[in-house]
């Protein structure tokens, strides 16, 4: 086949440092998130929906067959922090945590995983991030220790 064709649906989470509450105003997310949706666009992985709350962000894109997850995240996370930072002196302090969730996502789910997190507000008024992370890893039936998965 001279071709090289993919569908590689992509579901990412992260956190805030310690899951501080920097995300806190409506404006600042939604402009974050349209900033992410242009990072990944750029790096050739258009994003069906960004989105989250005033501790973390998820998007789903379309992973590009010729980038690896860790490159995605890590270029997104530097670009938007860089972004956050610029924001005024009250972001100087920025960070997102150290890690990541990475799922993958079949074109039969991305309706349901767009809608999962299209509604995350209203989501963690019964589940905090951490609860959820859980869940996810669970769910994706990924190993991990606790102790190493927050920070």
């Amino acid at each position: 086949m001279p071709q090289s064709l993919a569908h590689l649906g992509l579901h990412v989470v992260f956190s805030t440092k310690g899951r501080r509450c920097w995300l806190d105003t409506t404006v600042l997310r939604s402009n974050l998130h349209a900033y992410v949706a242009g990072v990944l666009r750029g790096h050739d992985c258009p994003a069906s929906i960004v989105g989250g709350t005033d501790d973390h962000m998820h998007f789903l894109c379309q992973l590009s067959r010729t980038l690896a997850v860790a490159d995605l995240v890590k270029a997104t996370k530097r670009a938007a922090t860089a972004w956050i930072q610029e924001q005024g002196a009250e972001y100087r302090g920025f960070h997102w945590q150290g890690g990541y969730g990475a799922f993958s996502v079949s074109a039969s789910n991305m309706d349901r995983v767009y809608a999962y997190i299209a509604n995350q507000e209203a989501h963690h008024r019964k589940m905090d991030f951490q609860d959820e992370f859980r869940r996810l890893l669970k769910k994706h039936k990924v190993e991990y220790d606790e102790q190493y998965v927050w920070d």
